[in-house]
């Protein structure tokens, strides 16, 4: 089988044999948005025309790629939802020379009913699912938009977006902190000087200022700014959900080398355990929601 995690920006996929594991992988910046109107079939044949010559008959894909962004909608599904039932709803595709299905999105609401979605991210989370079982557990995914899910009973029982990475760049490339930022290594000092302010009273809004002010009268390096607003960012971001309350046990932690270890600042710094998992889960997500698709 082949899995596909095609993104907003980037594109990468999983020849997987019959035990779901990868035999071999490819990945290149062909994001969705570098997709012509009607080209989603040639691109995606490009990617994957060896691996299709060699026999492969079945693809699954996740990710923006089913999104009204990309080659065709597929559905949010609702929460609570797992492995079963995210492939029972999976969207068939027209592509020559195999089967082709799209795995939906997850939507959820918050306490107050407003509407919160997710696309890509379930199917890493269907990844971890069998390393945490049937147990209450908290799921953070850092990102652009970090994704906070509550796993229940195996299946994934609702979920919160952060819109804190592409906050930091809009405040870093559009706002007078921007402005002030200049650039230099990260500095971990900075970072945590930023986490511990997020921790104190007056606010965000209070406190993004505050960065200005910081740098204005000499008490923030330009070079540590773009640090400084990351930890700020991060640490109002693990305050906002703490404040719900957490499951017994770890935060269970996926993404980037760089997130993740900002994450585990953050995390250290509220008292918070968390247990670091691999950032390519997606490859496992994607095998195990195949298994129960009736493929043709």
């Amino acid at each position: 089988m082949i899995g596909i995690d095609w993104g907003t920006t980037s594109f990468r996929a999983y020849r997987l044999d019959a035990g779901g594991s990868v035999t071999d992988s490819t990945e290149h910046p062909g994001g969705i948005l570098t997709v012509p109107p009607g080209g989603f079939p040639a691109a995606l044949r490009a990617a994957i025309g060896p691996w299709l010559a060699a026999g492969e008959r079945r693809v699954l894909l996740c990710g923006m790629v089913g999104s009204r962004q990309g080659w065709q909608e597929a559905p949010y599904l609702p929460c609570p939802a797992g492995p079963a039932e995210i492939a029972a709803a999976v969207v068939p595709l027209e592509f020559e020379g195999a089967a082709c299905f799209l795995v939906p999105g997850l939507t959820a609401r918050d306490a107050g009913g407003v509407p919160d979605v997710m696309r890509g991210e379930e199917t890493k989370l269907v990844g971890l699912l069998p390393e945490i079982g049937a147990a209450e557990a908290l799921a953070c995914l850092p990102g652009t938009h970090s994704k906070w899910a509550r796993l229940a009973g195996g299946r994934i029982a609702g979920f919160a977006t952060q819109f804190t990475g592409e906050t930091r760049a809009v405040l870093l490339q559009h706002s007078i902190l921007g402005r002030l930022a200049e650039p230099g290594p990260e500095s971990e000092a900075a970072f945590r000087r930023g986490l511990r302010r997020a921790r104190e009273p007056g606010g965000l809004l209070h406190h993004l200022f505050g960065t200005r002010a910081l740098g204005l009268m000499g008490d923030l390096a330009a070079t540590e700014t773009a640090s400084y607003l990351s930890g700020l960012l991060i640490g109002h971001e693990v305050q906002a959900v703490t404040a719900e309350g957490l499951p017994p046990g770890p935060v269970h932690l996926a993404g980037s080398e760089t997130l993740a270890r900002a994450y585990a600042l953050a995390f250290a710094e509220h008292g918070i355990t968390h247990r670091r998992h691999a950032d390519d889960i997606v490859a496992r997500g994607l095998a195990r929601i195949a298994e129960t698709i009736a493929w043709p």
